[in-house]
C-alpha cells in the first residue's frame, strides 16, 4: 500500500470509524508532515488519543501498525521532487484533489512544527552561543543572498537600531563582498543560506574563515557547506507542502538572536534605541498620533 492509497481509504472510511479513531484519523489527515517526523506517542498526545488508538487506526486499514503509517509519510517526503517545477506540479495535483483548505492546513502545520523545533533545549544552547559570539564582535557582517537576503537585512536593520556595529554585505554594483576586505579576527560573519546553497555565500564564508573571523551560520542542515565552516550553526528547517522552501523559521531565528544580543548590551542598547527613535521622529518616518513637539515635514 502506498500513501495515496492509504489516504484514500482513510477519507472514504472516516464516517464509519469510532469517535476515538476519527480523532486519530483527523490528526493524520491534517498533519502529514508531523506524521513523518514525530514519534507515535507524541502524535497521539497531540491528537488527544492513546498510542494504542493510533495502532488500531493503522490496523483498521490493513497495516500491521502505526510505524507503517509513519513510514509511508516519510517515504513521501523523501520522494518529493528536487526541482521547483516538480514540486509545483505536485502542489497543483494536491490542490485539485483536496482543495485550498488542505494546502492551508498543511503549510501552517509545517511552519508550526518548524518554529517549535527552535525552542528545543539544543536550539536554545545554540542561540546562547551565537549571541555570545555576536555580542563580543567589533563588527558583524550580515550576508544572505537570493531568498536569504531579507533575513540578513532584517538582522542588520535591527542591530542598527540598538547601536551595534553592523555591515550589510549587499550586492549593489556587484561589489557587495568588497565590504569584507578588512574583516578580521575581532569580527563575525552572520551568513544565511539554505538548500540550494548559494555559491557566493559559501565563498564569502571561506574568505572570512581564512581571515580569522568567526562565523555564525543560519542554514538548514548540519551537513550544509555553510555549517561546516561555522563556529555556531542555527538550524532552520525549510520543508513545506509548497514548491518553494520557507524562510519563516530563518526570520524567527535571527529576530531571536537580535533580541538576545540587544539584551547583552543592556544600557548601551537602551541609549542607542532612544537616539534612533529621536532621529526617526525628527524625519516623521512613521505615521503616529500627533504629540507635542513632533516635527511635521
Amino acid at each position: 500500500m502506498n500513501l495515496p492509497s492509504f489516504n484514500g481509504r482513510l477519507r472514504s472510511g472516516f464516517d464509519g470509524l469510532s469517535p476515538q479513531l476519527r480523532e486519530a484519523a483527523r490528526w493524520v489527515i491534517d498533519h502529514p508532515a508531523d506524521v513523518a517526523l514525530l514519534s507515535t506517542r507524541e502524535q497521539a498526545r497531540r491528537a488527544g488519543v492513546t498510542p494504542a488508538t493510533m495502532t488500531r487506526l493503522a490496523q483498521h486499514f490493513g497495516l500491521p501498525g502505526y510505524d507503517r503509517v509513519r513510514q509511508l509519510h516519510a517515504d513521501a517526503v523523501r520522494r518529493r521532487p528536487d526541482s521547483y517545477r516538480g514540486r509545483a506540479e505536485e502542489l497543483l495535483v494536491r490542490r485539485d484533489r483536496e482543495g485550498d483548505a488542505a494546502l492551508v492546513q498543511d503549510v501552517f502545520a509545517a511552519l508550526t512544527q518548524h518554529l517549535q523545533d527552535l525552542t528545543s533545549a539544543a536550539a536554545t544552547t545554540r542561540f546562547t552561543a551565537a549571541a555570545d559570539i555576536v555580542a563580543k564582535a567589533a563588527h558583524v557582517f550580515c550576508l544572505g543572498l537570493r531568498s536569504s537576503y531579507a533575513i540578513a537585512y532584517i538582522f542588520h536593520y535591527v542591530r542598527s537600531l540598538f547601536g551595534a556595529n553592523s555591515v550589510l554585505v549587499d550586492g549593489s554594483g556587484a561589489v557587495g563582498v568588497d565590504v569584507m576586505r578588512d574583516i578580521g579576527t575581532s569580527d563575525v560573519l552572520l551568513a544565511i543560506s539554505v538548500k540550494p546553497y548559494v555559491r557566493h555565500t559559501i565563498d564569502a564564508a571561506e574568505f572570512a574563515r581564512e581571515r580569522g573571523a568567526r562565523i555564525v551560520a543560519v542554514t538548514d542542515s548540519e551537513m550544509s557547506p555553510l555549517a561546516r565552516l561555522a563556529d555556531v550553526t542555527l538550524i532552520v528547517r525549510t520543508e513545506t507542502p509548497s514548491f518553494f522552501h520557507t524562510m519563516a523559521p530563518a526570520f524567527a531565528a535571527v529576530e531571536c538572536l537580535a533580541a538576545l544580543v540587544a539584551a547583552r548590551r543592556g544600557p548601551e542598547a537602551l541609549a542607542a534605541l532612544e537616539a534612533s527613535e529621536r532621529q526617526l521622529d525628527a524625519f516623521g518616518t512613521y505615521v503616529l498620533p500627533p504629540s507635542k513637539g513632533r516635527r511635521r515635514l
